[in-house]
């Protein structure tokens, strides 16, 4: 047995451990909660619906009313029934219907059949859902997003409506109150504990009746977000959408706080004021983010709504010491570069083997980067994408720097979390008047291959100018030299550039649209142009380029390349 399977099985075995307890606290306390739940007294009414900063489009409203329901990616007919008597759908789109997100669009609509529309569909859900406690619509993070969702836009079923379809509504308001209340209190951890906090947190400033229990989720809430968003204002999954997600719903809260006369908690505010920094930092200068460890397609509309927040117009962050990124900017140029471990296993079903990997633009186009993550109905792709050669960085013996849960009890426990990976990954940096530069290095081929991965990176002042040099060193654990092992350093490149081999196989000629070229170098090695896909198109996955230099960790375990802008 090796040792990374002996780390794997701990990991595994701990996270097991971890669901029986949350198993055995759900059976010791049932009979405390029917006790309880006889007692207490839930939500009366509806005080205030927070504003929900999310984009509309009216349209989606004629369509929802005619049946078409257009969810992560796929549109399905209804035919005149219930879209929730659909059994034969994809995983995703029933996950997007049952949260309910979607009655933003008919509240801009403005009209009586769309609240009347709206009404029906809710009361068409509690119907079917009043005896149910499982499948899809009753995992956490989903009945969160719905909860946040009917809080929000109440005001779009409730107008008009009789008093019966009220005291239904603020009954299942009520149960979803309960349930969350549960799964928080039963150990629920991840970006579901998150989201079903806000939610609870929502709640209790929404709905009269709830007050007494304002203050517990107010602690709740302050605990989550010091646990979960890091000192430098990034999520502890690394995945840049949740910090979108996350600014999405507590600006929103931040407003109900105000709205009720209730002082703002201290750490939401802090938590607010950080990750807009944060966000800055992952974003290029087309708008976008840039594509690490489960981001897929920015929604441009989306980021500059909740950038519109950051009232002092804050600079990025240039060194994340705690999320594990750095960003090097040269007049128009911008890097980015993961310089950091992965996420714990909770919080890693997304993440990317991708250490060391960066991206790359200038003026605003985007030249070098990572594959990125698939739209969420493309889940057969998502494995490909978390891969190490998705990303331009160096794979080792075409293996990923992290291993995945994916088989026997570890798909069961943990099905798709990261459970071994780089443990250290050192960072330095220097910044001066002349370029910024950063050297990293992470372990992740040290228990399979005895290899450490190092990469330094320099970026001149002016951007004109991007030199790299990526290194294969042994471990010190190794006792040995260096062992002969292949090995590919890759440069995706994103799907505007186009890329051509010049003289005679040791240079690659970079076209951007915007009429800029790049030329790309390495020491005079030979270069390889391959196909690659970029998966976070707008469109869905679209085939690109990559640059890619093979090689032996035995005979070239050093290889300096440079991109440097044409004159």
């Amino acid at each position: 047995m090796t040792a990374v399977t002996v780390a794997e099985r701990l990991t595994v075995a701990r996270l097991a451990w971890v669901m029986g307890l949350r198993a055995a606290r759900r059976v010791l306390a049932w009979p405390v909660r029917q006790i309880a739940d006889l007692s207490s007294r839930g939500p009366r009414a509806l005080a205030i619906a927070p504003q929900d900063i999310r984009t509309t489009d009216p349209a989606i409203a004629d369509d929802i009313y005619a049946g078409h329901f257009h969810f992560a990616g796929r549109i399905v007919d209804s035919h005149g029934t219930s879209p929730f008597d659909f059994t034969e759908v994809p995983l995703e789109w029933e996950t997007a219907l049952m949260g309910f997100a979607w009655l933003r669009h008919l509240r801009a609509a403005e009209t009586a059949l769309a609240r009347a529309n709206a009404r029906s569909l809710i009361d068409e859900w509690i119907t079917r859902q009043s005896r149910q406690s499982g499948g899809i619509a009753w995992q956490p993070q989903v009945a969160a997003r719905r909860l946040i969702s009917w809080l929000s836009h109440s005001p779009l079923p409730l107008e008009g409506a009789d008093a019966h379809f009220y005291r239904r509504f603020m009954k299942s308001i009520g149960r979803h109150v309960t349930f969350l209340s549960r799964q928080v209190a039963d150990g629920l951890d991840g970006e579901a504990k998150l989201t079903a906090v806000l939610a609870l947190m929502q709640a209790s400033l929404c709905a009269t009746g709830l007050e007494s229990s304002r203050r517990k989720y107010e602690k709740l809430l302050v605990n989550t977000l010091q646990a979960q968003v890091l000192p430098d204002g990034a999520h502890i999954s690394r995945n840049p959408q949740v910090l979108v997600d996350l600014l999405l719903d507590l600006l929103p809260l931040r407003q109900a706080f105000t709205a009720r006369g209730l002082s703002i908690p201290q750490e939401l505010i802090s938590c607010v004021d950080r990750v807009l920094p944060m966000l800055r930092m992952m974003r290029h200068g087309d708008a976008t983010l840039a594509l690490f460890n489960g981001m897929g397609v920015t929604a441009p509309d989306t980021l500059a709504t909740v950038l519109a927040y950051d009232d002092a117009r804050g600079q990025p962050v240039m060194n994340a010491h705690y999320a594990g990124y750095q960003r090097l900017e040269g007049d128009n140029t911008i890097v980015v570069c993961d310089a950091g471990a992965p996420p714990p296993p909770p919080y890693s079903m997304r993440a990317h083997a991708g250490a060391l990997s960066f991206e790359m633009s200038s003026q605003g186009q985007r030249i070098i980067v990572n594959c990125g993550a698939p739209s969420q109905m493309r889940g057969a792709l998502r494995e490909a994408a978390r891969l190490t050669a998705a990303h331009s960085t160096l794979t080792v013996a075409d293996t990923s720097s992290c291993r995945f849960a994916s088989g026997g009890i570890a798909r069961a426990v943990c099905d798709g979390a990261i459970i071994a990976g780089p443990s250290q990954v050192e960072t330095r940096r220097g910044d001066d008047e002349l370029a910024s530069e950063i050297d990293v290095s992470h372990d992740g081929y040290a228990a399979t291959f005895h290899l450490l991965h190092r990469r330094r990176l320099k970026l001149a002042a002016d951007g004109w100018r991007l030199e790299g040099v990526d290194t294969l060193s042994p471990t010190a654990k190794s006792g040995q030299g260096l062992e002969s092992v292949d090995y590919a350093l890759r440069f995706h490149l994103h799907t505007q550039v186009r890329a051509g081999l010049i003289e005679n196989g040791q240079g690659v000629l970079l076209a951007l649209p915007t009429g800029e070229a790049w030329i790309f170098h390495a020491s005079g090695l030979p270069l390889t142009l391959e196909e690659s896909v970029f998966f976070a198109g707008f469109d869905g996955p679209r085939t690109t380029s990559q640059i890619v230099i093979h090689g032996d960790a035995a005979s070239q375990p050093e290889i300096a390349w440079v991109l440097s802008r044409s004159q």
